[in-house]
């Protein structure tokens, strides 16, 4: 059959809509096994490394899956817990928290639901739960607030790809970005003032954001832009003037020129520059994971402190925090707008003749 149809497909089911939280993904277990599987998932995206295809297949299966996977498993392990991995514990809570506010403001007739770009639980299981279910109109919100080609076009290209196997296609709106949208801005400052109220004001401020190749911004990829915006507008929110933060990439990989500043770079230059307490948010990451737990919660602390810095902290991820889950829940109410399903009952007529023929 070349089409998928849903499991049990009745044409007088209740259509639905549905939402569907995506983030990156994380492997299954902290293991080299489980880092190889993954790894070569997510690095053979073409949307996330832009080089030759087969030039890039020797590369990455002749010598990063050798080498990589075993590394990269100790420094998962550092921050797997009894629950699992941070990123998948974390948006499952934000689903279960959007899931449970949207109802309550009375969106009953939705499916929310979360997927991982790579990994688990996949992209094409979550969506045929979803259709199996009766979705009928999909609002699809990639948890990545800064928009980029290698994160949220290539969310799109796997919910595409999907789509050209199916019978039925839903409706679909798919929220590419909201780097500026207030509510969120609003709920990143809160975290960082509520931080504050706890453990006091650094001397400087560092927003950190994943990195990206310089290329893919010279080709026109706006995340660059976008997270320079980002920072703006919650340092305004804050009070801060331009003396008081900075705006920084973290996560780079292989050889070639990224985004910068460099976070280790800059957090190595500090001290020498009398900046002796810095405190860093990442606003680009929804959930904490092990770009921010593990490389800016520990390894970036260790470059601050060897090079003469004195306090460091790292600020929390949003996660599930009330303001956080209000914010999101406003953007997907926009997108859910002039969507309210009602029954066909001529399609459902229709059906029952069907259903008394056969």
């Amino acid at each position: 059959m070349r089409y998928t149809n849903s499991q049990n497909f009745q044409h007088q089911q209740q259509d639905k809509v549905g939402v569907l939280l995506t983030n990156l993904g994380t492997p299954d277990a902290p293991t080299p096994k489980a880092l190889r599987r993954y790894l070569a998932e997510f690095l053979s995206d073409p949307r996330v490394v832009e080089v030759p295809r087969l030039l890039w297949w020797l590369i990455l299966h002749g010598v990063i899956l050798r080498i990589r996977p075993r590394r990269s498993a100790k420094a998962y392990a550092t921050v797997f817990t009894e629950q699992g991995s941070p990123l998948l514990f974390h948006t499952e809570r934000q689903c279960t928290a959007i899931r449970n506010q949207l109802f309550a403001q009375g969106h009953q007739n939705l499916e929310v639901a979360f997927a991982m770009r790579y990994g688990n639980p996949s992209m094409q299981s979550v969506l045929n739960d979803l259709f199996d279910k009766g979705v009928r109109k999909l609002v699809v919100l990639p948890l990545y607030p800064q928009y980029s080609g290698s994160t949220s076009a290539s969310t799109f290209d796997a919910i595409a790809r999907d789509f050209t196997q199916r019978r039925w296609l839903p409706d679909f709106r798919f929220i590419s970005h909201y780097h500026d949208f207030q509510p969120y801005i609003a709920a990143a400052a809160q975290q960082i003032k509520s931080f504050w109220q706890q453990h006091g004001r650094p001397e400087k401020l560092l927003f950190s954001y994943h990195g990206i190749p310089k290329r893919y911004l010279l080709n026109g990829d706006p995340y660059h832009c976008e997270c320079y915006k980002t920072s703006r507008l919650i340092a305004e929110q804050l009070g801060l003037t331009d003396a008081d933060y900075l705006t920084c990439f973290q996560s780079r990989f292989g050889r070639e020129e990224w985004l910068k500043p460099y976070t280790d770079e800059t957090l190595k230059s500090l001290p020498a520059q009398g900046v002796k307490h810095v405190q860093v948010f990442c606003p680009g990451f929804s959930a904490d994971c092990l770009e921010t737990i593990e490389e800016i919660g520990e390894e970036n602390k260790e470059y601050f402190l060897h090079a003469g810095g004195e306090h460091y902290q790292y600020i929390p991820a949003l996660n599930d925090n009330p303001e956080h889950i209000d914010a999101l829940c406003q953007l997907i109410e926009q997108n859910l707008a002039h969507w309210q399903l009602k029954s066909d009952p001529e399609r459902q007529q229709r059906a029952r003749q069907l259903g008394a023929e056969n």
